[in-house]
């Protein structure tokens, strides 16, 4: 479970690092318009991340269900997209948006089914 944690955290703290610090003339070439738009979704990515961290040290149900609710969450708003644009997004990134997707949506499987439940303890 703990593996769960640990590789979406190897995600999402280099990806909100990366956004939260693109430059200006990347920012131009992707098309995001409002450069302050790039910085908040990196911080938010990247504070996720951060929790994805610290939730590892100690994982509880409410941590297992934050881990697989945000994951899903993110292949929900990831995959309408790919699937959608595929005639408008470059083959490259929308094969990357479809892995992505593919392995946050395993990461969530993976921490569901690997936490235990609370009826065997009873």
């Amino acid at each position: 479970m703990r593996v769960a944690f640990w590789l979406t955290a190897l995600l999402f703290v280099p990806l909100g690092l990366y956004l939260y610090f693109l430059p200006p003339g990347v920012s131009a070439l992707i098309g995001v318009s409002p450069l302050w738009l790039a910085r908040g979704s990196g911080a938010l990515l990247l504070a996720w991340g951060a929790f994805q961290v610290a939730a590892s040290f100690r994982p509880d149900a409410v941590k297992v269900a934050g881990l697989a609710g945000g994951n899903l969450l993110c292949v929900a708003a990831l995959l309408p997209a790919a699937l959608r644009g595929a005639d408008v997004l470059p083959p490259a990134l929308r094969s990357l948006l479809l892995g992505v997707s593919a392995f946050l949506l395993v990461l969530a499987v993976v921490a569901i089914l690997s936490f235990p439940s609370r009826r065997g303890h009873l």
